[in-house]
């Protein structure tokens, strides 16, 4: 695999001639919707296959499977272009195998709502071993709040063999991380175990392969009945379904803030199988313009993860957005607008704008003025978002420290740059 980044005066023509592929394959592997337009900047993955397969009139998906060995899985991995669905046509060029992935193995969650589009859901599913169906929530009784469309959910997941987990949030109907709702859960033990029967009861009716919880905004004090909380649950737990928890991005043990003082990294680690750092949002809603995910301060959370929970547990957060913030940032009343990484290079595309890459946060930015009716309304932008660099940067900082996996907030808007790095690098563990 190579990262081409796009000079000016790159055509795809060039780009392909320069690397000895045909134009085809650059814009197939990397879903190019208009190959005449690239950006200045612009991340582009080239792929080296071993073996290619043209397709010829009678041939199934299934049949290609069978004769070269390889499972409709991989194919699907390899060939992003089908979007996880068996239809092909004669005369089409199918990538059947890559060299070895130089990494290793790892395992991957992508988190989703059950509104997300069926199309980027099935692109997804073939990169996933598990699958978070957000959310669950609790109610005052203890008896949970499933989410419209979960079935959905659950079957497309066992049909390209992922696990799918239920995510129990301490979310209100509102949408917030409720502080009260948690602490009404965790320090009541009665309510505990009425929500800790009631998860395991629709993990196993409802066809589950295990659980996710996310409680933030913890009172400090629950800190140990949190702890308690999640043993409990996977105690009741069939042993073959994995607990996983999330987990605020933090850096030293006693790290002050709502956020970070009930979430003690060792207790939860061990009383959980797994555990997601939630390794994003330094550039938020709300905040000042900064990477969302800098290298530098995912880092430094990993560090300390590592001192406190067995990597092989580990999974490291992985954001699949950006964030565009109109200048000048004003603290209390500014507010950036999100945005997918396919949609931040669009928007440099039409605005003209070169995207450079900042070293130390390994993420890519540039900025840009809106187009208003006159030139004394003009409005300055910066955007920050991530790229195939920034993609595989984090991974390899996920190989460095020997986490178990990777986790995907949230696979709602598909980014072909993350999962065809990922499948480049890694063998992607799948059930059975």
């Amino acid at each position: 695999m190579i990262i081409h980044t796009v000079r000016r005066g790159d055509t795809i023509f060039s780009v392909a001639r320069a690397y000895g592929v045909p134009p085809t394959r650059v814009i197939s592997d990397n879903l190019l919707t208009d190959p005449n337009r690239l950006a200045v900047g612009q991340d582009l993955v080239i792929l080296y296959p071993t073996a290619t397969h043209t397709v010829v009139g009678g041939d199934t998906l299934a049949s290609i499977s069978a004769r070269y060995g390889v499972t409709r899985l991989a194919l699907y991995r390899n060939n992003p272009v089908l979007g996880g669905e068996p239809d092909i046509y004669p005369g089409q060029v199918l990538n059947i195998a890559y060299e070895a992935p130089p990494l290793g193995s790892l395992s991957t969650v992508g988190y989703a709502y059950p509104n997300i589009e069926p199309a980027a859901l099935r692109r997804t599913l073939p990169y996933l071993t598990y699958l978070s169906v957000f959310s669950t929530g609790i109610r005052p009784d203890g008896t949970l709040i499933a989410p419209s469309g979960e079935e959905f959910l659950i079957g497309e997941a066992g049909e390209y063999g992922a696990e799918a987990l239920l995510v129990l949030t301490s979310l209100t109907e509102g949408g917030t991380f409720s502080a009260e709702l948690a602490a009404r859960v965790l320090g009541d033990p009665d309510l505990s175990a009425a929500v800790t029967e009631a998860v395991v009861r629709a993990v196993t009716e409802k066809g589950y392969g295990g659980a996710d919880v996310d409680f933030e905004y913890i009172p400090a004090e629950y800190a140990d009945a949190y702890a308690r909380f999640l043993g409990g649950l996977r105690d009741a737990l069939p042993e073959s379904m994995p607990l996983f928890v999330s987990l605020a991005p933090k850096v030293r043990r006693d790290q002050p803030g709502l956020l970070y003082e009930a979430h003690d990294y060792r207790a939860l680690g061990a009383a959980a199988d797994r555990a997601l750092l939630m390794t994003y949002e330094w550039g938020y809603t709300y905040g000042p313009p900064l990477a969302v995910a800098p290298l530098g301060e995912v880092r430094r959370v990993v560090e300390y993860a590592v001192s406190e929970i067995e990597p092989e547990k580990l999974f490291l957060g992985m954001p699949n957005y950006g964030y565009d913030w109109a200048l000048p940032y004003v603290r209390g009343e500014s507010m950036a607008r999100s945005l997918s990484n396919t949609a931040a290079v669009e928007l440099a595309l039409d605005r003209g704008a070169a995207i450079s890459y900042d070293e130390a946060a390994a993420s890519p930015t540039f900025s840009y003025y809106d187009r208003p009716r006159t030139y004394a309304d003009a409005v300055e932008h910066v955007v920050w978002f991530e790229n195939a660099r920034s993609v595989e940067a984090k991974l390899r900082l996920a190989r460095e420290f020997g986490f178990y996996g990777v986790g995907v907030w949230n696979i709602m808007r598909y980014f072909p740059s993350l999962w065809t790095v990922l499948n480049a690098l890694f063998s992607i563990r799948k059930r059975g």
